[in-house]
């Protein structure tokens, strides 16, 4: 009798464990009423597990399906209700483009001056998210990878375990009846609904691919499901059991993201990335306060907007504390379209400017 685990895929069956254990860390922090607790509870148990040199799976294909997912439960947020006074959102968003900018000098010369690296992997490190797209330029440029790619997920990992603190700080979200309870994990969607929400699926694939959007598995789906939701042909949410799926598999995602990294020698690189995450949340807030002394939208989702970084993560955290997810999305969305567009002609721009 063939055993079941035939059946499922061999990368699925290396991340199992990964999963399991990220699921552990979740409970954990569910039970000890920890903010966004099977976000962070995957994240800090499997980057503990990655830094002490256990080997862990990671997500692959895993992580894609769950962008999909995340998209999927984004549009949903795109209701006819939808109140945002549009020009508030332009307001916000200029104000966001400006505070990129300003953030990604500073990552940028920080990494240049203080961290000793190459002035493109200077200019890839400090970029404000996209990494995916930002590790094939940088291939590409010659830059050193372990150093972009470290660079990022220290700033992600920071970015999500300050956020709870920092909103608890602000005064402007109850963080703790942000956990579902067990009696509303059982909630199921109609059948029709559950249709809807894998039409949106497809064809937010595909519509991602074909328009050539930044991250498609997370911004196609999230397009489509907006526009349908948005239209009310559809009023479906995905089920809360799901979403804390979601965020296992991104909390270990992230995770896992520091296996092979050997803490005794990367000390150094760590603490300067954990620096310059510092230094940019710390920019982040105040352009936040301007955002929302400027347009009267919250401080919580202006500061969820305008983070460095993170798009999939920080539209999880806004969807899961119902922290307006449609703002914080068409501004992560935004962001990273205008950096991809921008950023191959100032890398040009940099080598001709700055010597070494």
């Amino acid at each position: 009798m063939p055993n079941i685990l035939t059946f499922i895929p061999l990368g699925a069956r290396r991340f199992l464990p990964t999963l399991i254990l990220g699921g552990i860390g979740g409970f954990i922090a569910y039970v000890i009423d920890l903010p966004l607790p099977w976000l962070l509870g995957a994240l800090i148990i499997t980057t503990l597990t990655s830094l002490a040199n256990v080997q862990l799976g990671s997500p692959g294909r895993l992580r894609q399906g769950v962008l999909i997912i995340i998209g999927v439960m984004l549009g949903s947020a795109f209701t006819p209700e939808l109140t945002g006074d549009l020009r508030a959102w332009i307001v916000s968003a200029t104000i966001m483009l400006l505070a990129t900018a300003v953030m990604m000098i500073v990552a940028v010369l920080f990494s240049y001056r203080i961290a000793g690296h190459s002035l493109n992997t200077s200019l890839y490190a400090g970029a404000p998210g996209g990494l995916s797209a930002l590790l094939m330029m940088a291939q590409e440029s010659g830059a050193d990878l372990r150093a972009v790619g470290i660079t990022h997920a220290v700033r992600i990992l920071v970015l999500l375990l300050a956020v709870p603190p920092i909103l608890g700080l602000l005064g402007h979200v109850d963080l703790t009846s942000a956990s579902n309870g067990p009696t509303q994990w059982s909630q199921l969607p109609s059948l029709s609904g559950t249709a809807w929400l894998i039409v949106a699926a497809a064809l937010g694939v595909v519509a991602g691919r074909v328009l050539h959007l930044p991250n498609a598995l997370l911004f196609g789906p999230a397009l489509v499901s907006s526009i349908l939701h948005f239209s009310g042909l559809t009023h479906a949410v995905l089920p809360p059991a799901l979403v804390a799926l979601a965020q296992i598999v991104i909390g270990t995602s992230v995770g896992v993201r520091f296996v092979g990294v050997a803490l005794a020698e990367m000390a150094r690189q760590l603490g300067l990335a954990v620096i310059q995450t510092l230094i940019l949340i710390i920019l982040a807030v105040a352009a936040a306060w301007l955002g929302q002394a400027l347009t009267g939208i919250s401080i919580a989702a202006t500061l969820l907007a305008y983070m460095p970084g993170g798009a999939p993560e920080l539209s999880l955290v806004a969807l899961s504390l119902n922290i307006e997810p449609a703002f914080v999305t068409s501004h992560h969305l935004l962001r990273i379209t205008i950096l991809l567009m921008v950023l191959p002609p100032l890398v040009h721009w940099a080598h001709q400017r700055i010597r070494p």
